[in-house]
């Protein structure tokens, strides 16, 4: 059967060239005579891998010395937990910036260890931008104030962060990972989940400022403690092995590619050929203000719930899968993350041409 175009907003596609070297290693990793599958995360050709996707990573996002880099397991909305019970800890205070549905459970969950103050949201509007961010409301004593890039859900992103002078900022970088070059030093964090733009489901990626750690509840669990996974060099348990393995070939093709600065140039390439399409039709729409529209995760409606579902199922049946939009929002959502080659993006928007010239011919 032929490879489809997936959309999925994750677990995402994977560049094929990184799903072929996974499968010729399959059986045997570098002669070893065992899959990285079975290998022990102890052993020296396992340490050589961490190590490898690390440094990897560490070049790619040019993060400084000072700060940790930690393979966790959980899920980012784990880190929802994890955040204030290690950082809401001077004044228990910490400001949350609501864009989307993310940032909204993430604030949520913060609410449960301490004092939580949203500062600025965008529900009123649907989530179809980002909101501005009064600097008179954030709070000088506040732990942090967090953030997440882009919301993949609504499909909005972040380009101006909000002004926190010295107080940290935190952020979800899970659907904008390695889409385009970040500065780490603005931020005393910032995390995400692979399985949209850096490996399958079940790796987690914390980078954290080091004069940050040590700093957590008595009562944080040892595997949501941020300092004792830095000492241990996320090896305090076994991690997901298999899953920092694949993060690495999918470096390696990142700076094969010629690292974020190309990787940013071809995402915007895909991007402009969706959304150009989308300003123009008169049949499919975009949710999210021009200025604020993700690279990574594209929301469009038309004007009928029936509509849209016929389009669903003609785009599965035609090899573009996981249109659908999330149950929360309905509608359908392209996710054109790193590994989607911008063929794919041209041949789904050529189908909705079609799509939509049928439908006029019809009426």
């Amino acid at each position: 059967m032929a490879r489809v175009y997936n959309f999925s907003a994750g677990p995402s596609m994977l560049p094929e060239s990184v799903l072929n070297r996974a499968a010729d290693e399959m059986l045997d990793y570098e002669g070893t005579g065992e899959s990285v599958m079975e290998m022990s995360h102890r052993s020296k050709e396992y340490d050589a891998i961490i190590k490898g996707a690390e440094a990897l990573l560490r070049e790619l996002m040019e993060i400084p010395d000072n700060y940790k880099v930690l393979f966790l397991q959980g899920g980012a909305s784990t880190q929802f937990a994890a955040i204030p019970m290690n950082f809401m800890n001077g004044s228990g205070k910490a400001d949350y910036v609501v864009s989307g549905q993310w940032s909204n459970k993430a604030a949520k969950e913060a609410q449960k260890y301490g004092d939580v103050k949203i500062v600025a949201s965008s529900k009123e509007q649907n989530f179809s931008c980002v909101p501005a961010v009064d600097k008179a409301e954030l709070r000088p004593d506040a732990d942090y104030v967090y953030v997440c890039l882009n919301e993949t859900v609504h499909g909005n992103l972040m380009r101006k962060l909000p002004e926190c002078g010295n107080v940290p900022l935190i952020a979800d970088i899970s659907s904008c990972f390695l889409s385009e070059p970040l500065d780490i030093t603005k931020f005393g964090m910032v995390y995400g989940g692979a399985q949209k733009n850096v490996a399958p489901a079940g790796l987690t990626i914390c980078i954290i400022r080091e004069d940050l750690l040590g700093n957590a509840r008595d009562i944080t669990p040892s595997m949501l403690d941020y300092a004792l996974m830095a000492e241990n060099d996320s090896l305090y348990n076994t991690p997901p092995c298999y899953n920092i393995y694949i993060c690495k070939l999918v470096l390696e093709w990142i700076k094969k590619l010629g690292g974020l600065d190309a990787m940013k140039k071809r995402n915007e390439a895909k991007a402009k050929i969706l959304y150009d399409f989308l300003d123009e039709s008169e049949m499919f729409k975009g949710t999210v203000v021009k200025d604020d529209r993700s690279l990574m995760n594209v929301p469009f409606v038309t004007d009928s719930d029936e509509l849209n579902a016929e389009f669903i199922k003609a785009c599965t049946e035609n090899g573009f899968i996981n249109i659908k939009g999330h149950r929360s929002v309905g509608g359908m959502r392209a996710s054109i993350y790193n590994a989607m080659p911008i063929e794919g993006v041209e041949a789904l928007v050529d189908f909705m041409k079609q799509f939509e010239l049928e439908h006029k011919k019809a009426e």
